[in-house]
């Protein structure tokens, strides 16, 4: 049997278990190379903790020690909380910290998806080092309407009962900071497409709570967007969000869209949104929220609301993964840190 074995605090490995014996072997994992592995990270890979052979070795725990998972738990922790939503449901909260930089109030940065019946992703992601190392903490908030607890976990953050989710968003990222986890005024939120959604309803329900948010080619325009079926949308979008025709979800959706709900004359955190021509998601609904938000929100330079479009695929090409990323993470030093 053939499987991959993630954590919040090692990187992806594919593991093959043999049935008949019930021994396993790492077939691959990112950095294997455990002394390279062990300088980026920190210290010197001990020489007495023995090598990987280069044709597999067998890596059964009774022959050989820990050392032989590329895991990072030495560096960085990982820790988990039930988190009350204001509704008394309890929302599942992962924390990953470095243990040589974490201290009380440090920065942090919450993540959410909440749509689909999708589980939030939780892997070890490299391109996080850069704010881990710099005492941030990740956190990740497994909000309603994902699928970390069943069909009934999805379905209670879904079309007319949608802002469970934003709820559980913000009673999260309300516990990071009363709990002393993050300090106030240091706190961004993270969403990618309908996880863009969630950060930015949370947003406009409380707009005092974050400093910045990234939203990656986020739906913004969910009203409008729905109302027009010849858009590239799916039956199970409209299953997802809410079929506006009927009178009941129409005003559902009015509520928790977030360009139909941005505050006047209220201080908004820095937000940076990309977004792409090539996206299901029309182009248009990022730069209609921005516009908007820009119009109606008091106005703060050291707050600023930006948009970055790009024609490219971005997610084909790892050179632009990358500069995307690190555009994302200088953003939020530079909101976050100079607070």
């Amino acid at each position: 049997m053939r499987f991959t074995i993630s954590s919040p605090v090692m990187p992806d490995a594919v593991v093959d278990y043999n049935l008949l014996n019930g021994k396993w072997q790492i077939v691959q994992q990112q950095n294997m190379l455990h002394e390279r592995t062990k300088v980026l990270y920190g210290n010197a890979f001990a020489s007495s903790a023995g090598k990987l052979s280069s044709d597999g070795a067998d890596l059964s725990s009774e022959d050989l020690g820990d050392c032989d998972w590329n895991e990072l738990s030495e560096y960085y922790a990982c820790e988990y909380y039930d988190v009350p939503s204001k509704d008394g449901v309890l929302v599942p909260l992962t924390l990953v910290y470095s243990r040589k930089h974490k201290q009380e109030g440090n920065p942090g940065l919450l993540h959410g998806h909440g749509a689909y019946g999708e589980i939030l992703d939780k892997r070890w992601r490299s391109e996080l080092k850069s704010l881990l190392d710099r005492g941030w903490v990740i956190a990740y908030a497994d909000v309603r309407g994902g699928g970390g607890y069943g069909k009934e976990w999805h379905w209670d953050g879904a079309r007319t009962k949608k802002m469970n989710s934003i709820y559980d968003f913000v009673s999260c990222g309300e516990f990071l900071l009363e709990k002393g986890i993050i300090q106030e005024n240091k706190l961004a939120g993270w969403g990618y497409s309908a996880g863009g959604l969630l950060v930015a309803s949370a947003i406009n329900t409380r707009p005092d709570l974050f400093r910045a948010a990234v939203l990656k080619v986020p739906f913004l325009d969910v009203c409008n967007t729905l109302l027009h079926p010849i858009l590239p949308l799916t039956a199970i979008d409209y299953e997802e969000f809410g079929f506006p025709v009927d009178h009941e979800e129409f005003l559902s959706i009015k509520k928790y869209s977030p360009y139909d709900n941005i505050q006047k004359d209220v201080p908004y955190p820095a937000v940076f949104v990309t977004s792409s021509f090539n996206t299901r998601f029309g182009v248009w609904e990022a730069a209609k929220w921005v516009a908007k938000v820009r119009e109606l929100t008091q106005y703060d330079p050291e707050r600023p609301v930006i948009l970055n479009l790009t024609t490219d695929v971005v997610e084909e090409s790892k050179y632009l993964e990358t500069k995307e990323l690190a555009t994302e993470t200088a953003f939020l030093i530079k909101m976050v840190n100079n607070t």
